[in-house]
C-alpha cells in the first residue's frame, strides 16, 4: 500500500509551489483562461486543480466552469472557526439565512482559504455564488466579475429534472485530468469521466454498474455521491460511495469513453443514508477514509486491503466489506475537506445554524 494519500501529495506539492514563488512557464494552465464573467445558472460541486484554478460544476446548463481564483500564496497558518455561516453569507448577500444554501466547500491548499458554492434561494430562480472564508474566519464573496475562466460542456448531460440537478455529483482533479461523476443520457446512467485539463472537449465518459448489496441487485442508474482518488502499488483508483451506502473500487484505467464498466463493491456501509463527503488521510502510517453522511454520521474507515478486497456480489444485511469505526464527536456534518495533512474543515448543521470549524484528523 501506498504511504501517502493523492490529496496529501497535493498538498506537499502546493507547499513547494509556494516555496519556489508564482512563476509560471509557457505551459501553465492559467494560459488557457480568458479574461469575463462566468454566468453560472447553478454552483454545486467544487475542487481545485493548479495553481489556484477553482472548478465549480453548473448541472442546471450542464456545464463545468475553471476559475483562477487569483489565490497564490501561502495565506498565514491560522484555522478558521466561523460561528453563524450561514447569517454571515446571507447578510453578505442581502437575503436571510433560510434563503441560502451551501452546496458545497473547497480548500485551496496553496493558500488554506476555503471557498463556498451558493445558491441565494432554494427555487428554481435561485442565484448562484460565490464566498470565500480566509484562514483568519474573515468571510467575502467571491466576485465572477472579470475573472479569467474557462469552462466544458457535458455532451450527453441528462436533461430530465432529476438528471439535471444530478449531471455532476462530484469532481476531483489528478495528474492533469479532471474527474467528473454524475448522471447521462444513456442507458446506463451512472457515469464517470476522465476531462483533460486545460480543457477542449469532454467525451460521452464512461458508464458505471455495480452491485447494491443491501439492494440485492446490480444497479446502473444510481449516481457516484461523492469520490476519492486513491494510489495502490502505482495504480490508480477511485473510492466511490453511493446512496445506502456501497463503497465501490473502480481503476482509473478502466475509464474509457462510451464503455461500459462494472465497479467491485468492498464495503456496504449501511442502508437508509446518503454520503455527502469524503476524503483520505494518513494517520499513524495508515492510510484512511474520513466519509460524511447524512443519517450515519461521519465514518473512519479502513484502507487496509481494499485493492486486493474480494467483491461483495450477494445480498447483504446490514454492513460487510471495509472496516469502519463512527467518531461520535462529529455530528450534523454537511461537508468537510481536508484543510491541511493534520486537519480537515467541516461545516456542522445544528438549530444554532451553520458553523465552519477545523478539526484535527482522528
Amino acid at each position: 500500500m501506498k504511504t501517502l494519500s493523492l490529496r496529501g501529495a497535493l498538498l506537499v506539492l502546493a507547499a513547494v509551489v509556494v516555496a519556489a514563488g508564482p512563476a509560471f512557464g509557457a505551459d501553465s494552465a492559467l494560459d488557457s483562461l480568458k479574461k469575463g464573467t462566468p454566468e453560472l445558472k447553478s454552483a454545486t460541486v467544487l475542487t481545485f486543480g493548479p495553481e489556484g484554478i477553482l472548478f465549480v460544476a453548473d448541472p442546471l446548463a450542464g456545464t463545468i466552469f475553471a476559475i483562477d481564483t487569483g489565490d497564490r500564496a501561502a495565506n498565514g497558518s491560522g484555522r478558521p472557526k466561523v460561528e453563524g455561516l450561514d447569517e454571515k453569507i446571507a447578510g453578505m448577500l442581502g437575503i436571510t439565512a433560510k434563503d441560502l444554501l451551501i452546496n458545497d466547500v473547497a480548500v485551496n491548499p496553496i493558500s488554506g482559504n476555503t471557498y463556498l458554492s451558493l445558491a441565494r434561494g432554494k427555487g428554481p430562480d435561485a442565484k448562484a455564488a460565490l464566498a470565500k472564508v480566509d484562514r483568519a474566519g474573515k468571510v467575502s464573496e467571491f466576485s465572477l466579475k472579470d475573472v479569467p475562466f474557462s469552462k466544458v460542456t457535458i455532451p450527453n448531460a441528462n436533461t430530465t429534472e432529476r438528471g439535471r440537478k444530478e449531471a455532476v455529483t462530484d469532481l476531483a482533479y489528478v495528474k492533469g485530468r479532471l474527474f467528473v461523476a454524475g448522471l447521462s443520457s444513456e442507458e446506463f446512467a451512472s457515469n464517470l469521466r476522465a476531462i483533460p485539463f486545460p480543457f477542449k472537449d469532454a467525451d460521452k465518459g464512461t458508464s458505471v454498474e455495480i452491485f447494491h448489496g443491501n439492494h440485492g441487485r446490480i444497479e446502473t442508474a444510481s449516481p457516484v455521491r461523492t469520490f476519492v482518488p486513491y494510489d495502490v502499488k502505482g495504480e490508480t483508483y477511485l473510492l466511490a460511495a453511493y446512496t445506502c451506502t456501497p463503497l465501490v473500487r473502480i481503476p482509473v484505467s478502466d475509464l474509457k469513453p462510451g464503455q461500459k464498466i462494472k465497479g467491485t463493491t468492498v464495503a456496504e456501509l449501511g442502508n437508509m443514508n446518503r454520503p455527502l463527503d469524503m476524503i483520505v488521510y494518513n494517520k499513524g502510517g495508515k492510510d484512511y477514509i474520513l466519509m460524511a453522511n447524512s443519517a450515519r454520521g461521519v465514518m473512519k474507515i479502513t484502507t487496509d486491503g481494499i485493492d486486493a478486497a474480494q467483491p461483495i456480489t450477494a445480498r447483504v444485511n446490514g454492513i460487510a466489506g471495509q472496516k469502519y469505526e463512527t467518531i461520535a464527536s462529529l455530528k450534523g456534518v454537511d461537508h468537510l475537506d481536508r484543510f491541511d495533512k493534520d486537519h480537515a474543515l467541516i461545516l456542522v448543521k445544528s438549530d444554532k445554524g451553520i458553523t465552519l470549524d477545523t478539526i484535527e484528523l482522528p
